[in-house]
C-alpha cells in the first residue's frame, strides 16, 4: 500500500508580454517544486496587465494574485496625481497649508490632465513663466508618446493625456540626467502592508543633459527603450544599482541616508494615496484582499538640490534585461532574479498551505522575517502615517496597538431636538440624521475619547462579543470618513481654505469695432483675454465716434475640450486651442459680414500707403507669413486680411482690415488692390491668366455663411481677376520681395478710387 502524494502547485502566466516578463517568475516557482498550470488551475498568477474580473474572484489566501483592484489610482498617470492632489488637499483642510504635514506632500510635480485642464494649465503657464512642460499619454509605458513641449498651449485637447510640469534641474552622473527606478511591493490592503525593495537602478539618459536642447530626446529622457536608439551614443542604455549610486553620493559629500529616507517618505505616502480606491474597487471586484499583492515600478527624479520628485508608478515593471553585461546588464539580472524571488517569499504566495486566514500582528511579524531585501515602509514603527492614512481600517489598527485612534469633528454643525441628533457637514451639504447609537458614539468622539475607548464603553452597555461591536463601530466611522465629517483629533481645521480644486473664472468685457459695427466681447482673464487684447488691439482702439450703434456679441468660454465661442444664442466653435481662439473669432465676423449674400474673401493685403497688394496665403502657415512680415517690414508695410466683394456690378473689393498676427497695422486701409500675388509651393508652376487667379483665389471666398457662391459672384471674381494681373512667388523672403517690388509696379485696368471708398467707415 502506498500513500497518494500531493498534486504540485501551479502558476498561471498571462497578460500581453514577452517571454522575458515572466522569467524570473518562472524560474523560481519551478526551481520550488512548482508546475504551469492555466486560467482555471493556479495557486499563483503572474498576469502582464489587468487579469480579467473573473481572475479576481477566484483569489483567496491560498490563490494568489499579482495584481490589487483599483491600481490604476497610481498607476495611470493622471489618476496617480489625483490620488495624491486629493491626499494634500485633505491634509492642508485639516491642518494647514504651512503645517510641516503639508509640506511633506510636495514631491509630486503640478500636472493637468487633457482635455478638461487645459484651461488651468494655461493659467499656470502664464503666471510661471519660467517652468517647463513634459507631455504624456496616461497610461503608456516605455517613453511612449513621451516629450518635453516649449509652448503648453500646444497641448492635445484630446483624452488620454497629461501635461505635467517639468522638473528643469535635475541631478546628474557624470552630466548625464537620471531617474531613479525603485521597486515597490504592496504586500496587501487589509491591512496594508508597503515595502521598498532595497535594491534598484539609476537609468541614465544616452546624451548629456542640455536644458536648452529640449527636443534632444536623449538628453531629456531616460527611458532604455527610447536611448537605446541613440546610434551616437557610446553607452546607449546604462544602469547603475543603487549600491553603487549611494556609494557614488557619498563620494560625492552627500548624504545618501538622507535622501533615501525621503524617498521612502515618499514611496509611503504615494501608496497611501492610493488605498481607498483600490479596497472599494477590491470590494466591487469580490476580490479577497488577502489574495493580492501588486508590484509597482516608481520612477522618481532627483533635483540638483538632491529633493526626490515622484514622476510615475509603473505596473507590472519591466523585468527584461535593458543594459549591456558591461553597461550595468550583469547586475541588472542579478537584481531582478532576486527582486522576484524575494517577492514570492514575502508575500508567501510559494506556501499557500501556510497562509493564515486573518491577518493579525503574528501574521505581520512572520511576513517581516521573510521580507528578504525588501525595506519596511508601512506600518511603521518608527513613523506615525495616521494623518496621512485617513481613518484605517480595523484590521490596520489591529497592526498598531500603540498608537489609539482619536477622531473628531470636522466643518459640522450640529443640530439638537429633543433627544435626537442631525449633523451638517459645510463643504458637501450632507445633512444626516443620527439613530440612537450612532449619536452616543458620535457624542463620545466629540469628549476627546479615543476610538479604542469608545469600544469599551459600547462593550460595557451591550452583551455583543467586541468583535461585531468593534465591526459596527468601524461601519460607521467608514461611513463618516466618506462624508467628511472626521478629521484626525490633532488636526485644526484652519476656517478658510483656498486649496480646493474648483477654479473661480472671471471674464473680462472688451469692445471690438469692425466693419462699421460694435462688437462685444468677452473672454477669460489671464492668457485668453491677454492674447486677444494684443491681437485684437487696432480694432479696440477702433474710432467708436463713426460706428453704428448695432450692438452684437461673442464670448469665449471656458469648456471641458479647451475653450468654445458662442454667440449668446449657440456655440460657434468648440475644442479651441488658445493659438485658435483669434481665428475662431475673426472667423464669425467674416461670416457676419459675408450674411446672405455679400461675398468675402479673406486674403492679406499689403499695404505701402500708396498700393496695395491681395496676396493668397492660408493663415495658418507660420512660414508664410513670416516671409510676409519681413517683407512687410522692408517695404515699410503694412499687413491686414479679409475683404468682401463691394458688388457684383463694380467687381471691387473692399479691406474688412482684420490684423496680421506680429505685423504692423494701417488704421486706414481703403486702397483698391492693384495686383494679385500667389504664394506657390518651390516646385509648383502656373499659367498667370485670369483663369488661374479665379481657381486660386476661390479656395478663400465664401458667400452666406460658407455656402457656394452664386453666378453673379462667380462672374465679378471672374471680371476682378481679369482686371488685376496675377503674380507668383516662391515663400521665401527674397523671391517675395522681388515679386511684391514687380507687383506694385503694375497698373490696373480700374480706377483705384472706386465709389465704395466714400462708403466704408474708418478705422475698420
Amino acid at each position: 500500500m502506498t500513500l497518494s502524494s500531493c498534486p504540485p502547485n501551479t502558476f498561471w502566466l498571462s497578460g500581453q508580454r514577452h517571454a522575458e516578463q515572466d522569467h524570473f517568475f518562472r524560474q523560481t516557482l519551478e526551481a520550488r517544486g512548482w508546475q504551469p498550470g492555466d486560467k482555471n488551475d493556479w495557486q499563483a498568477a503572474w498576469v502582464t496587465g489587468m487579469p480579467p474580473k473573473a481572475a479576481f474572484q477566484a483569489t483567496s489566501p491560498q490563490h494568489k494574485m499579482n495584481h490589487i483592484p483599483g491600481n490604476a489610482a497610481l498607476t495611470i498617470k493622471s489618476r496617480l496625481h489625483d490620488s495624491l492632489n486629493q491626499m494634500r488637499h485633505r491634509i492642508c483642510a485639516q491642518y494647514g497649508e504651512d503645517h510641516p504635514y503639508t509640506q511633506r506632500l510636495a514631491f509630486f510635480p503640478r500636472a493637468y490632465e487633457m482635455p478638461h485642464d487645459y484651461p488651468a494649465l494655461l493659467e499656470d503657464a502664464a503666471a510661471n513663466p519660467h517652468k517647463g512642460w513634459i507631455l504624456k499619454p496616461t497610461n503608456a509605458s516605455k517613453g511612449q508618446g513621451v516629450r518635453v513641449i516649449k509652448d503648453p498651449s500646444e497641448a492635445p485637447l484630446a483624452p488620454n493625456w497629461l501635461v505635467q510640469e517639468y522638473i528643469g534641474n535635475p541631478h546628474t552622473i557624470r552630466g548625464h540626467k537620471y531617474v531613479l527606478r525603485l521597486y515597490m511591493l504592496i504586500a496587501g490592503i487589509e491591512p496594508v502592508r508597503v515595502y521598498l525593495y532595497r535594491q534598484g537602478f539609476a537609468k541614465l539618459a544616452s546624451a548629456p543633459w542640455d536644458p536648452d536642447d529640449s527636443d534632444n530626446v536623449y538628453s531629456q529622457l531616460t527611458n532604455p527603450d527610447i536611448n537605446a536608439l541613440n546610434e551616437d551614443a557610446e553607452v546607449p542604455v546604462e544602469f547603475i544599482d543603487l549600491e553603487r549610486y549611494r556609494q557614488w553620493l557619498r563620494e560625492q559629500g552627500h548624504d545618501d541616508a538622507a535622501l533615501f529616507a525621503q524617498i521612502h517618505d515618499l514611496a509611503t505616502l504615494t501608496a497611501l494615496s492610493g488605498v481607498d480606491a483600490m479596497r472599494a474597487r477590491s470590494r466591487e471586484s469580490g476580490a479577497d484582499p488577502l489574495g493580492c499583492y501588486e508590484l509597482i515600478g516608481l520612477d522618481c527624479l532627483v533635483d540638483d538640490q538632491l529633493k526626490p520628485w515622484i514622476l510615475e508608478c509603473n505596473l507590472s515593471p519591466s523585468l527584461g534585461i535593458c543594459a549591456r553585461p558591461e553597461h550595468g546588464g550583469t547586475v541588472e539580472e542579478e537584481v531582478k532574479a532576486s527582486l522576484v524571488s524575494d517577492m514570492i517569499t514575502l508575500t508567501g504566495l510559494d506556501r499557500p498551505e501556510q497562509a493564515p486566514r486573518q491577518f493579525d500582528a503574528a501574521a505581520l511579524t512572520a511576513e517581516h522575517q521573510r521580507a528578504g531585501n525588501f525595506a519596511t515602509l508601512y506600518p511603521n514603527a518608527a513613523i506615525d502615517y495616521t494623518p496621512f492614512a485617513g481613518l484605517p481600517s480595523l484590521a490596520d489598527s489591529r497592526l498598531t496597538p500603540e498608537r489609539p485612534l482619536a477622531l473628531r469633528a470636522h466643518k459640522v454643525s450640529e443640530l439638537f431636538d429633543n433627544d435626537q441628533l442631525a449633523l451638517y457637514q459645510h463643504d458637501s451639504g450632507r445633512f444626516i440624521q443620527l439613530n440612537d447609537s450612532a449619536a452616543l458614539i458620535w457624542l463620545l468622539l466629540g469628549e476627546g475619547q479615543s476610538v479604542r475607548a469608545i469600544v469599551e464603553q459600547l462593550q460595557a452597555m451591550s452583551d455583543a462579543p467586541r468583535q461585531q461591536i468593534e465591526q459596527d463601530l468601524w461601519a460607521t466611522l467608514e461611513t463618516w470618513q466618506q462624508y467628511g465629517l472626521l478629521a484626525p483629533a490633532d488636526s485644526t481645521s484652519p476656517p478658510i481654505q483656498r486649496t480646493g480644486s474648483q477654479r473661480l473664472v472671471s471674464s473680462q468685457a472688451m469692445t471690438l469695432t469692425f466693419a462699421g459695427q460694435r462688437w462685444q466681447l468677452s473672454a477669460p482673464e489671464g492668457p485668453v483675454a491677454d492674447c486677444l487684447q494684443a491681437h485684437f488691439r487696432p480694432l479696440l482702439d477702433g474710432h467708436a465716434a463713426q460706428i453704428a450703434d448695432t450692438s452684437l456679441y461673442l464670448a469665449v468660454l471656458e469648456s471641458t475640450n479647451g475653450y468654445c465661442l458662442t454667440d449668446g444664442a449657440r456655440i460657434l466653435r468648440s475644442r479651441l486651442h488658445l493659438n485658435e481662439i483669434s481665428p475662431a473669432i475673426e472667423h464669425a465676423l467674416l461670416n457676419h459680414v459675408a450674411g446672405e449674400n455679400t461675398c468675402v474673401i479673406d486674403l492679406v493685403l499689403l499695404n505701402t500707403g500708396q498700393q496695395q497688394l491681395a496676396l493668397l496665403t492660408p493663415l495658418n502657415d507660420t512660414d508664410y507669413l513670416a516671409s510676409l512680415r519681413e517683407v512687410a517690414d522692408q517695404l515699410g508695410a503694412t499687413l491686414t486680411h479679409g475683404a468682401h466683394l463691394e458688388s457684383s456690378a463694380t467687381a471691387a473689393l473692399a479691406p474688412l482690415n482684420l490684423p496680421v498676427a506680429d505685423a504692423s497695422f494701417a488704421v486706414e486701409n481703403h486702397c483698391q488692390p492693384i495686383a494679385l500675388l500667389a504664394l506657390m509651393p518651390e516646385a509648383a508652376a502656373a499659367e498667370k491668366g485670369p483663369l488661374t487667379a479665379l481657381s486660386l483665389l476661390l479656395p478663400y471666398a465664401f458667400q452666406g455663411q460658407g455656402s457656394a457662391l452664386d453666378a453673379p459672384t462667380i462672374s465679378a471674381l471672374h471680371t476682378f481677376c481679369q482686371q488685376v494681373p496675377l503674380h507668383l512667388s516662391h515663400r521665401d523672403p527674397t523671391s517675395l520681395e522681388k515679386a511684391c517690388q514687380e507687383a506694385l509696379a503694375t497698373t490696373p485696368t480700374f480706377p483705384t478710387t472706386p465709389a465704395w471708398k466714400e462708403m466704408t467707415p474708418t478705422g475698420v
